[in-house]
């Protein structure tokens, strides 16, 4: 059983910071992509950072050069390093991961259970 879980979360002042946390647990053979995605009430669910094993990563044009995606391979854990957060930033935070469980298997998308960031002043 494959599991991805959050910390990290938290109510923070406009322009403060946080740090989200995701470490996967589990029979994993090998981890490839690993992102984070975010929720707002009453809007989808967008990207906001991915990164592969191999270190390249992506960002959602809203956040880039405030968030800083980055992972420990050696915990199977990802890092959202968030800074000069603004209001808009408010959003149910969650993890993705594509998990292989066996070698020569296709990987398999797992999401954490989301973790909420408020700002507000």
């Amino acid at each position: 059983q494959v599991q991805l879980v959050e910390s990290g979360g938290g109510l923070v002042r406009p322009g403060g910071s946080l740090r989200l946390s995701c470490a996967a647990s589990g029979t994993i053979f090998s981890i490839g992509a690993m992102g984070w995605y975010r929720q707002a009430p009453g809007k989808q669910r967008e990207l906001v950072a991915v990164t592969t094993n191999a270190g390249s990563s992506n960002y959602a044009d809203s956040v880039k050069g405030r968030f800083t995606i980055s992972r420990d391979n050696a915990k199977n854990t990802t890092y959202l390093q968030m800074n000069s957060l603004k209001l808009e930033d408010t959003a149910v935070y969650y993890c993705n991961a594509a998990i292989r469980l066996r070698r020569l298997r296709p990987s398999i998308d797992y999401w954490g259970q989301g973790t909420q960031v408020t700002v507000s002043s």
